[in-house]
């Protein structure tokens, strides 16, 4: 096993694609392929899974790709501090629902420790897509929530993908509307009195269900209800239709302006935003810090 192979085995989980690694490597594929091979080999597990589709990792890969990382990252270190070497582009990225606090923590990670070179990703998507972002390496975190009603079908499928779910906070549950919508005013509002506004919710695609929802409560019914993909899109629906959307009440002013105002929403849900990782799987140093980084935009 040479350090040489452990860059090529991340560089690959990256990537998704053994031809995108080799592209990016500089390599051709099938040398990568048979490095990658040998190395599996050597350590008598699979790495990364082969079907029609491409390539995914297995649950022993995302163990050992998470030592091999450390790995890496201690050489870049050493060659850094005695070979004077030029350290390699920071490679992070992180899958989450639409909250304004994940996108702030990323911005003060960068800030901090964003070198010469980085490759970072922030993917705000779809709740399904956020666990298969984890489970196959694509994402090192994912952002997402539990309630009730959604946990059980969540947490089955975080303990198939062997992932496991951190808490971050537990909120109450509140509206987002424009601050001159006439509920602005109220101290909380009901369920009924929102019957006239319009329901902004972001789109889930081909899982479309109930417990796959970003916003509590998807089970009711409304009158008037519109599907959006981006928060930018929903924001601006927000204060263009006076609509609203419901969420756990953490905003950013920095970011997203002072437009936009959270209400208590009047009901006994609460809601438990969390960050998922690989269960056996030892987070990056990127990682780590943006961990510490979400904690302090929910706190400030």
């Amino acid at each position: 096993m040479t350090l040489q192979q452990l860059k090529y085995a991340i560089e690959v989980a990256n990537r998704g694609s053994m031809n995108e690694a080799a592209k990016r490597l500089f390599i051709s594929q099938p040398s990568l392929s048979n490095a990658i091979k040998d190395l599996e080999e050597e350590l008598r597990i699979t790495i990364f899974e082969r079907t029609n589709k491409g390539i995914s990792l297995s649950k022993e890969g995302a163990e050992f790709l998470s030592y091999a990382r450390q790995v890496v990252e201690q050489a870049e270190l050493l060659e850094g501090r005695y070979l004077n070497a030029k350290p390699s582009p920071q490679h992070f990225s992180v899958s989450t629902q639409h909250y304004a606090f994940a996108v702030n923590a990323f911005v003060n990670l960068v800030q901090e420790y964003g070198q010469d070179e980085y490759e970072l990703a922030l993917r705000e998507t779809k709740t399904y897509e956020i666990i298969q972002d984890v489970k196959t390496l694509r994402s090192e975190i994912g952002i997402l929530y539990l309630n009730e009603f959604n946990a059980k079908v969540i947490n089955k499928l975080l303990k198939d993908a062997g992932l496991q779910f951190t808490s971050l906070f537990t909120a109450k549950p509140h509206i987002f509307i424009s601050i001159n919508n006439p509920l602005a005013k109220q101290s909380i509002v009901t369920i009924d009195e929102l019957q006239n506004y319009p329901y902004l919710s972001f789109e889930q695609g081909e899982y479309n269900s109930f417990h796959f929802s970003e916003e509590i409560l998807s089970t009711l019914s409304h009158k008037k209800s519109i599907r959006v993909n981006d928060r930018a899109t929903l924001f601006n629906l927000l204060i263009g239709l006076n609509g609203y959307t419901i969420s756990t009440g953490v905003l950013s002013a920095d970011l997203n302006g002072n437009e936009i105002i959270p209400v208590p929403l009047d009901c006994d849900e609460t809601i438990k935003v969390g960050w998922i990782s690989h269960r056996n799987a030892s987070l990056s140093k990127l990682a780590t810090a943006y961990v510490e980084a979400l904690h302090q935009a929910i706190t400030t």
